[in-house]
């Protein structure tokens, strides 16, 4: 069954309208609408002047009601007009060159109030971020309001190649920023640890740091099955290796700023002995392929402002929840509780301030929010799109062609279909431009 991108109201036939205004249970002004020729397209345009003067509708009661049906017709029908100036319908304001352009939607595919609704329901698609988080089915004047989704999610595994090498990139340059701020952290003695409100009332457990980077392992196999198996996995590895950059550039910026002494008198931490480029790089080398877990032989100080384990422990619980559905409620529960225990365990090991992870979970709460608002809403997008450019560039770039909120589907990637469609994406169809292209030089 296809899925209906819209209620398009304007496309309603004359028996149509007759039709919506039994389901209203107003079956007896249906003969002075065909009189009239009401067809959808009219029946936008209707005032309640209209309704009374022309239609002869004296009841107040069942006035006010159509009124207000048709009322919540026109607003459901201007949310579907690009860049519309104003959220108030205007019937003057309606002209042929305000009329919205439904592409690959033929006038018979439009939302019929005639159609029987076991085999006109919208499929539905969970999403826990805020811009996604509405109603499986909003009923307007009876009928079911469209739920955002994407019309087109092209894998564009391009774009998907530059996020992930970003993402790559950014991990590099963190290693190297930690190699530097551990060179220079102040002294133990000098500058003691700072007052804090849970260090200073929460004994050292030893064990709790080796615990918080197991959560972020098991977090991290969770997602990992969760991509294996979304359908759409293409965009959601997208979203997540920019994010994941954008939050641990951000993080670089600060812990080289500003170096905070070390937390916890246990800590064996010192500045370094100063060392050649090749060392720095060697250190740095230890740092990025162990991920920066300390279950890796990977032991760093300075790194204080933010906590990159917290910022690993929220993108990874949002991303989680956000690409599941709300019936794995179960899933959302547990991913929520590792966020927090991961978060005490950090605090319980004082390996980090309070502040540090305050701030990294809400830099990276916020980051998250803002990208899927803008992404899960075109209109926002669109009306603030010289300021995103500017501001978050990468967001304009990456989701240029996508026009909703992602559907939380899945398959399988190794069924025979997705083998030859990635096998003509990567490989024939490459191959062919190249080959194509090799032939114009010949013959010029």
């Amino acid at each position: 069954m296809a899925r209906m991108v819209g209620n398009n109201y304007e496309w309603w036939s004359v028996s149509e309208v007759g039709c919506w205004l039994e389901r209203l249970g107003f079956a007896q002004y249906k003969a002075a609408f065909t009189h009239h020729k009401i067809d959808g397209e009219v029946l936008l345009l209707l005032t309640e002047k209209d309704l009374k003067e022309e239609l002869k509708i004296d009841l107040l009661g069942d006035l006010k009601k159509i009124s207000v049906a048709i009322s919540r017709l026109q607003n459901d029908y201007n949310h579907l007009i690009p860049e519309a100036p104003s959220r108030n319908f205007s019937p003057g304001a309606l002209t042929n060159s305000t009329l919205p352009v439904h592409q690959n939607l033929h006038p018979s595919a439009a939302h019929s109030p005639c159609t029987n609704s076991a085999h006109s329901r919208v499929r539905n698609y969970s999403s826990d971020s805020q811009a996604s988080d509405l109603q499986e089915q909003q009923k307007l004047g009876g009928f079911r309001r469209p739920s955002g989704v994407a019309t087109q999610l092209r894998p564009e595994y391009f774009k998907t190649l530059v996020s992930c090498l970003y993402m790559l990139l950014v991990t590099w340059i963190t290693a190297i920023v930690m190699v530097f701020v551990h060179d220079r952290v102040p002294d133990r003695k000098r500058h003691p640890p700072l007052p804090d409100i849970f260090l200073d009332n929460v004994p050292h457990i030893s064990w709790a740091f080796q615990m918080c980077e197991i959560t972020i392992l098991l977090m991290t196999t969770t997602w990992i099955c969760i991509l294996f198996f979304h359908k759409h996995r293409s965009i959601v590895i997208r979203r997540f290796c920019a994010l994941s950059g954008s939050v641990f550039l951000l993080r670089c910026a600060t812990m080289f700023i500003t170096s905070l002494s070390v937390p916890g008198s246990h800590l064996e931490c010192a500045p370094r002995d100063p060392s050649d480029l090749m060392t720095q790089m060697k250190q740095a080398w230890v740092i990025w392929q162990g991920g920066g877990l300390s279950i890796k032989g990977v032991r760093t100080c300075g790194d204080y402002m933010f906590s990159g384990h917290t910022t690993a422990l929220t993108t990874l619980n949002f991303f989680i929840t956000e690409y599941t559905p709300r019936r794995m409620y179960y899933l959302h529960i547990a991913s929520w509780v590792l966020n927090t225990f991961g978060i005490f365990f950090i605090l319980a090991a004082h390996e980090h301030y309070s502040i540090d992870v305050f701030i990294a979970f809400y830099i990276t709460s916020r980051m998250f929010l803002y990208y899927h608002s803008l992404a899960n809403n075109r209109a926002l997008h669109q009306r603030d799109s010289f300021r995103t450019k500017i501001w978050f560039p990468m967001f304009s770039y990456f989701e240029a062609h996508i026009d909703g909120i992602v559907p939380n589907e899945y398959s399988n990637p190794l069924c025979k279909a997705n083998l030859l469609y990635l096998w003509r994406t990567l490989i024939v169809t490459p191959y062919k431009k190249i080959l194509g292209s090799n032939k114009k030089e010949k013959r010029k």
